[in-house]
């Protein structure tokens, strides 16, 4: 391997007790310091476009995914729609059947941390996920929600 006894650039003599594969063998410390960027340039260009095309090759490759079909279901009210035409007249709403099932709804009502009752909504007087089991801090009358309720 050439090792020059002169830096190329000012004509300085090279003296290096140890010569790494990052340092470069043309130059001095100083005139190596100045050309960093010209010669870490290309490397940087050369690395970037490798990796660009790695992975727009890998991307290519990749097999298609499945066609997304999106099916509804045999008792959605879209397709109970579907058979009836609409009223012509712009006045008449049309109403569809409201299949729903009401329940009551409760707030949780435990204590928090911060000393405040849980506002978390829950299906019948019982607790949260997060407060299974606590008892509740407001008698159960006023835990139903009165908004939900017909």
């Amino acid at each position: 391997m050439y090792k020059p006894n002169f830096c190329c650039e000012c004509g300085n003599k090279l003296i290096r007790l140890r010569r790494h594969f990052w340092t470069s063998r043309r130059f001095c410390s100083i005139c190596s310091a100045r050309f960093k960027r010209e010669r870490f340039l290309p490397l940087l260009f050369f690395s970037l476009v490798f990796l660009t095309s790695g992975y727009l090759l890998g991307r290519a490759r990749q097999p298609p995914g499945p066609p997304l079909i999106i099916e509804r279901r045999s008792d959605s009210p879209l397709n109970n729609s579907a058979g009836h035409p609409l009223s012509s007249s712009p006045g008449t709403p049309v109403t569809s059947p409201s299949n729903t099932i009401e329940a009551d709804v409760y707030i949780c009502g435990a204590r928090t941390k911060k000393g405040t009752p849980c506002s978390r909504r829950v299906h019948g007087p019982v607790r949260c996920w997060q407060h299974k089991g606590m008892p509740a801090m407001l008698p159960q009358e006023k835990l139903l929600i009165k908004d939900l309720v017909p």
